[in-house]
């Protein structure tokens, strides 16, 4: 998110950070949001007859890619690799219903990977992907190819699984002249991957994938084979209790001297600290106190988790502040870029009776045990832009003033003060009555089912295991008000630590062994996808660990099995596209998980900031009754490589699971649809979403439908259960304040699709979003006060 447009701001001035309106006694307060870009997204597979495509060579250097559908089209989309590299994706030209594009700058021999995205009566389809070489003369076909056929789906063998030796690995194709095309590092591959010639020496753990192409025919399927290399046992190797965890965890003992770590803690702060240098850094900070007292305040910067290493919060106590402000005078006294920091487990006596907290998006507040009061906003009573607290008590009050959307789960408040436009609860004691939109707070007696995080603490012997909570259905109150929060343990030894040095290949062989992830503060860059295929797998990070994906890899994906939990990560995009960050569950994922849930907890994504980031989707959760607590998908609106044709996303997060939840879902600036979600039963506690700022025209934005722009949230249109609750969506479109949003949410119309306290805002009256929900609810206006829905339908 964000950047905050002062008032004084001529145009030409750069924004650092983002308007926020906040009623303020008599002062009005006015808050900005900004997020990012995506492309098409909730798409159907293409029907064979809905088409013809065909290639041409037009001469030594260009050829034409023609697409005629056997039903007009609203638009034709056409993506292509050159030589499988630098995808483009462009709208076709309509000539009397037969769609063109010209490409240029080709060569003999030169590769083209393409395939469509085309509206049929209203819903889009992708077709297959195609290959055509120039030089070979052009190629005509249908749906299916000019054959009329699709290649056979490769085979391997042996066939992929856990060997003690080195395999060597036959790929073959059914299909009578077709070559064989292959990946070794988790990317998906394309015309222009490895030529298969002869058999693959695979002596590590690999995950092969291949395709199979023959010139006018359709590309097979892709074949994916999992060979784990050197291990016939899924036990983990036993692992240090007492780890090295690397020179950027810090640990406190209560033994030290308080000027010790304060020195300390200072020095990291001051690293941390600068908004204009240390945000898009690759500093990465844990600070971590042993069981005992600490008579220390503690400023917490970017990328810094600040953690009790006890089992409970009141077993460390800090005699003092954890505090987050806006620190730096370029904040201008407004916290809304006070992203990427974290504070959890511990007990805080604050030094004036009122501990501060002033963050926006990905700073969660977990498990916190305050003897006082809380403060959600600035000193300054600057702006503020949403945040999220969980498990918590705050034995005085609560007050949010400056924020604009706030959430709260499963905590004791001694009170709460404060809404702006859209504060939200469940399962929280002590929070105010559910009058949305007067005062707009939003109030949910219980949350539906929640499973607290994993951490890290020390035991009576000194050793490290990391905690995992039990699951909680109808919950109220922190986890741990009556004693110890309820679940189970597991040492340390069935943690493999990831630190500096170690690469894609050392985590996925720690996967394959069994091993669960402890990953500490670090940027790891990425050249094979993490593969976790096994159930009830922990991965724990701290201190804003950073997976980076190179050269279009897709970063993780989880198999559809029980239990994984995955906390305290943030993907980076990397400049080449991946097609999703973050998978958890192969398409098509039926298994019920209802007993034991994957959790995706404090699960960060970015697309840009840092560099000029791309991918297609962020998100997608194809498993069944996975828990989404607290994400931050983000395209950013500020840093480098930022720009509509150069941070390029279309999607936060697709859900096609059934019986999916999400609490505190954080999604902004994608390029399309920002959510969409196709599974049944699926329920959303909290939403904010800011919708892109930077669509160059009305023209380059407008949804399948024909209508403008993209709904920030989309309930697919088969789907007849879904519900949710406390939801915002803001514009400020600011390359071109002309640009408008038809709604922000598109639902279908049937009695099982509730959404309960949506909004619209356009911050500043830049742009407009005509209705909230389908049709309903009032045009944005244009003095930054929301258009509310209380109940839909």
């Amino acid at each position: 998110m964000r950047r905050s447009i002062l008032p004084a701001r001529t145009e030409g001035t750069p924004r650092r950070q983002r308007r926020v309106v906040a009623l303020l006694g008599a002062l009005v307060l006015v808050l900005a949001g900004i997020i990012g870009l995506t492309q098409t997204v909730g798409t159907a597979s293409a029907d064979a007859s809905d088409y013809t495509q065909s290639v041409a060579q037009l001469n030594s250097t260009q050829a034409q890619i023609t697409f005629k559908p056997t039903t007009a089209a609203a638009y034709v989309d056409v993506h292509y690799l050159v030589n499988g590299a630098n995808q483009q994706n462009v709208r076709m030209t309509n000539n009397a219903g037969v769609w063109t594009q010209t490409v240029s700058s080709l060569t003999t021999g030169t590769v083209l990977d393409y395939w469509f995205t085309y509206e049929k009566s209203g819903p889009q389809y992708d077709t297959p992907h195609f290959s055509y070489t120039q030089g070979s003369g052009s190629t005509t076909g249908g749906g299916t190819g000019g054959t009329g056929t699709t290649v056979a789906t490769p085979t391997f063998s042996p066939a992929g699984g856990t060997f003690s030796s080195a395999q060597s690995v036959t790929i073959s194709d059914a299909t009578s002249g077709a070559s064989i095309r292959y990946t070794l590092d988790g990317s998906t591959p394309t015309a222009s991957s490895t030529l298969y010639s002869a058999p693959l020496n695979i002596s590590a753990s690999t995950t092969v994938k291949a395709i199979g192409i023959k010139s006018g025919s359709t590309n097979s399927a892709v074949a994916t084979a999992s060979y784990t290399i050197g291990s016939t046992s899924a036990s983990c190797p036993t692992q240090s209790d007492t780890p090295n965890f690397g020179s950027n965890v810090h640990i406190y003992d209560p033994s030290m001297s308080s000027a010790t770590i304060q020195a300390q803690l200072d020095a990291q702060f001051a690293q941390q600290k600068d908004t204009q240098t240390a945000q898009f850094s690759n500093n990465r900070v844990a600070q971590l106190f042993k069981p005992g007292t600490y008579n220390v305040s503690d400023n917490v910067g970017f990328y810094t988790s600040v953690a009790g290493l006890g089992q409970n919060p009141d077993d460390v106590t800090i005699n003092g502040d954890v505090t987050v402000d806006a620190f730096n005078a370029s904040d201008a006294g407004n916290a809304t870029q006070n992203f990427w920091r974290s504070a959890e487990n511990l007990a805080i006596n604050p030094s004036s009776g009122t501990d501060r907290w002033a963050v926006a998006q990905a700073a969660p507040f977990r498990r916190i045990d305050v003897h006082g009061g809380l403060a959600l906003y600035p000193a300054s009573y600057g702006y503020a832009s949403g945040g999220y607290i969980a498990d918590t008590k705050v034995s005085g009050q609560a007050a949010s003033v400056s924020q604009q959307q706030w959430y709260t789960r499963d905590s004791n408040l001694g009170s709460w003060a404060g809404g702006v436009w859209n504060m939200v609860f469940s399962g929280v004691n002590g929070a105010p009555a559910n009058t949305f939109p007067n005062p707009p707070e939003t109030t949910l007696a219980t949350t539906p089912v929640s499973r607290d995080v994993p951490y890290l603490y020390v035991d009576s012997a000194g050793k490290y295991r990391v905690f995992l909570p039990s699951l909680r259905t109808n919950a109220s109150g922190p986890s741990w008000a009556n004693g110890s929060t309820p679940g189970t343990s597991l040492p340390m030894s069935q943690f493999y630590v990831v630190k500096a040095g170690d690469t894609a290949a050392t985590i996925n062989t720690a996967l394959s062994q069994g091993c669960n992830l402890f990953v500490t503060p670090g940027v790891y860059h990425l050249n094979q996808t993490l593969n976790v295929t096994k159930a009830n797998t922990t991965i724990l990070g701290i201190g804003y660990p950073t997976f980076v994906p190179d050269n279009g890899v897709n970063a993780m994906q989880v198999a559809d099995v029980d239990g994984v939990r995955l906390k305290g990560l943030l993907f980076d995009a990397g400049t080449t596209n991946s097609a999703a960050l973050l998978t958890v569950g192969p398409s098509g994922s039926t298994a019920s998980h209802a007993a034991n849930p994957t959790t995706i907890q404090d699960v960060f994504f970015r697309i840009g900031g840092q560099v000029a980031g791309k991918a297609t989707t962020s998100l997608i959760v194809n498993s069944a009754n996975t828990i989404i607590d607290h994400i931050w998908a983000w395209r950013a609106d500020h840093g480098s490589g930022v720009g509509w044709t150069s941070n390029t996303a279309d999607t936060g997060l697709i859900v096609n699971g059934a019986n999916v939840l999400a609490t505190g879902l954080f999604v902004e600036h994608y390029q399309k649809y920002e959510v969409v979600w196709n599974g049944q039963g699926g329920k959303t506690i909290f939403f904010q979403n800011e919708m892109p700022y930077d669509p160059p025209n009305q023209a380059a934005w407008v949804n399948p439908n024909g209508q403008n722009g993209y709904a920030a949230y989309k309930v697919g249109a088969n789907v007849t259960t879904h519900e949710a609750w406390g939801l915002g969506s803001y514009c400020y479109f600011n390359v071109n304040p002309a640009v408008n949003s038809y709604h922000a949410f598109e639902v279908p119309n049937t009695s099982g699709v509730k959404f309960h306290s949506a909004l619209t805002v356009s911050l500043g009256g830049v742009g407009t979003i005509t209705h909230v929900i389908n049709d309903t609810g009032a045009v944005t206006a244009s003095n930054t006060t929301p258009s509310n829905v209380v109940s839909y339908p």
